[in-house]
């Protein structure tokens, strides 16, 4: 963006968190130590000065991988007190509250702890048994692996489709905030080679490895790639998932195949597979959280980060518990349980941790226009 059009931006009144990264940024502008860390460096580089909607822009580039903090000199106890993955991670959360939609919605960012999870979750078994109720069923009776025999098929089509849909328009129209204002800071339409670039580094979790390959910092200077491991099982193990259900879709509607499918059926092996990796993944992250170095990080998204990671467990194990179980006494129950826990997702996608991954995936999408044109440029 030439200097023309980048004073034509309006001036707007910086937060405290986001003075402290406009601060940090121009320290490590001057240094350049860790310009060929993660993707932040090389876009920071390309600026001599920061407003709001480039500290926004490089704050979801950030992975909060640790690597700069544990490399910078200035890094605390220096009196320039350095700190990007922590900086980064504040303003991270304030753009999730400012782009909401309703912005009523953004305080509910903070609050989407484990504890309002875990309410959310009762309060579903409750609507959902109230439900099956209503509807006269047993829950302790022996119904086949037969979850339409419980909760009729068009029942659950219209409640959880109708909440998935708002859900994601809710969350699509933050997105689209975020990148409208992005797009004052890196102009120019996308291109086929931005979109395949940036699929490729969400795919591959590219900036979770430091930037050198080595990995993450997690409870010390110690580089490891098991977090960038247990996102790949929670990532794939979500796309394995939501494969299934678009699977048994397929199946039910144009095949005419209805559930329940035999245990070596296609949607039922994609989602074993993929509720082993929302075990795996999960677990790992959380062990992970609760051993980081306080340092990496905003604690006050402690909550929110352990939410998102619980509820993921609570998915995932009882998806399989329903699936081994399915032809026993406890199936209702449990089936009642596991759609309360997929609802409770559904419901905070617009605003919990779930929606991080959307306004990284967008950034690096604008990162790799921003690239090419540079590279076009030279």
């Amino acid at each position: 963006m030439n200097a023309q059009s980048k004073s034509l931006i309006p001036v707007v009144q910086l937060t405290a968190n986001e003075e402290q990264v406009k601060q940090a940024l121009q320290i490590c502008n001057a240094c350049r130590y860790c310009e060929s860390f993660c993707a932040v460096f090389p876009a920071m580089t390309k600026r001599l000065e920061f407003n709001q909607a480039d500290i926004h822009y490089m704050a979801n580039l950030c992975h909060n991988c640790g690597a700069c903090l544990h490399a910078c000199q200035y890094a605390p106890p220096h009196e320039f007190g350095v700190n990007i993955p922590q900086a980064m991670a504040q303003v991270r959360l304030e753009t999730y509250q400012k782009f909401a939609t309703p912005h009523a919605f953004g305080k509910l960012y903070q609050k989407a702890g484990i504890t309002i999870v875990s309410l959310l979750v009762v309060a579903f078994i409750a609507f959902m048994l109230l439900a099956s109720t209503l509807q006269g069923n047993d829950l302790f009776g022996h119904y086949q692996g037969n979850f339409y025999a419980i909760f009729p098929h068009n029942f659950l089509a219209v409640i959880f489709g109708s909440v998935f849909v708002v859900a994601f328009i809710l969350l699509y129209f933050g997105i689209r905030k975020f990148w409208n204002q992005t797009s004052e800071v890196v102009a120019g339409g996308v291109e086929q080679p931005d979109i395949l670039q940036a699929t490729k580094n969400i795919l591959t979790l590219k900036y979770l490895d430091g930037g050198h390959g080595k990995g993450c910092n997690e409870e010390d200077d110690r580089y490891t790639l098991a977090r960038r491991r247990f996102h790949h099982f929670t990532m794939y193990g979500f796309l394995l998932c939501f494969a299934a259900t678009l699977v048994a879709t397929a199946y039910h509607f144009l095949l005419n195949i209805h559930a329940p499918y035999p245990f070596f059926s296609v949607p039922v092996i994609l989602g074993t597979l993929g509720g082993l990796g929302l075990i795996i993944g999960p677990a790992g992250l959380l062990s992970l959280n609760l051993k980081r170095d306080p340092k990496h990080g905003d604690p006050k998204q402690k909550p929110m980060d352990r939410g998102f990671i619980f509820l993921l467990l609570l998915i995932s194990t009882t998806g399989l518990a329903l699936l081994g179980l399915r032809d026993s006494s406890w199936m209702a129950l449990l089936l009642v349980v596991h759609l309360a826990t997929v609802m409770t997702l559904f419901l905070t996608i617009p605003f919990g941790k779930f929606a991080h991954g959307f306004y990284r995936g967008a950034a690096l999408l604008k990162f790799a226009v921003e690239e090419r044109k540079s590279k076009k440029a030279k």
